[in-house]
């Protein structure tokens, strides 16, 4: 009989891969994403679709722009996938495959399942699955490739509705259930980009009044080094003229 795996074994596999301690408002980030790819990889009617892995890759890469040091980026990013039963590697390579598979697709055949590469066979293999469990992370997916293909309708709240709610018919998917968990991400985003400005500005500030007192440091041995050298100067001044009248008696 298989065990099935537990939130808190996928938490310990993952901080048993990546050892070093995660930022702040990053340290949220991946406990959701982890969490939330763990209660979908362990349902008995997940499929895993390069449009997931899109979805996968695309919410990880732009929730922690800006994550120092950045060399523990891609430590992260192995250890969750990992620690869900996946292969990082394989993630990246389906969602690169799908995205570049875009180049040239016009919106249409993607709705009438006609495109052909990774794309079309993604989809086509979904429209046929008996039990296809819709996630968040396929919408953010199936945005990223509207993106890819049009990116100026995906900005626009009519077009961006009206296209995905095309290809949520096709799939037989809710198109308002998409739309929410999209409003959802969008939001995130910018209150994600927020917090990592007001970070920055603290950094900035904190750098700049280390600066300020080291110059005002600087400035007060200069300051106390010119007053030495008055000082020694009026010695040496003072010692002269004790001589010159010592030498004039």
């Amino acid at each position: 009989m298989n065990t099935v795996r537990t939130v808190s074994d996928t938490k310990r596999a993952f901080y048993g891969a990546h050892t070093h301690p995660i930022n702040s408002i990053y340290r949220r980030v991946v406990d959701e994403l982890m969490v939330e790819m763990h209660l979908l990889t362990v349902n008995q009617h997940f499929v895993y679709s390069p449009i997931y892995a899109l979805g996968v890759v695309t919410t990880f890469d732009r929730f922690m722009q800006g994550y120092r040091p950045e060399s523990d980026v891609s430590s992260i990013f192995n250890a969750l996938c990992a620690a869900v039963g996946g292969d990082s590697g394989k993630y990246r390579q389906d969602a690169e495959q799908l995205k570049s598979s875009l180049n040239g697709v016009a919106w249409e055949q993607l709705v009438k399942t006609d495109a052909s590469g990774p794309a079309g066979d993604a989809l086509k293999a979904l429209v046929n699955a008996p039990h296809f469990k819709y996630t968040r992370l396929f919408a953010i997916g199936l945005y990223t490739m509207l993106e890819q293909i049009d990116a100026p309708a995906s900005q626009d709240d009519a077009q961006r509705q009206t296209l995905l709610g095309e290809l949520a018919t096709t799939l037989s998917l809710s198109n308002e259930r998409i739309e929410k968990d999209l409003e959802l991400y969008r939001g995130n985003l910018d209150k994600m980009a927020q917090a990592q400005q007001a970070i920055a500005d603290t950094i900035a500030a904190e750098r700049k009044r280390r600066d300020q007192r080291e110059q005002e440091k600087a400035a007060a041995a200069a300051t106390a080094d010119a007053t030495s050298d008055d000082e020694s100067a009026a010695d040496a001044d003072g010692t002269a003229t004790d001589d010159d009248s010592q030498t004039a008696s």
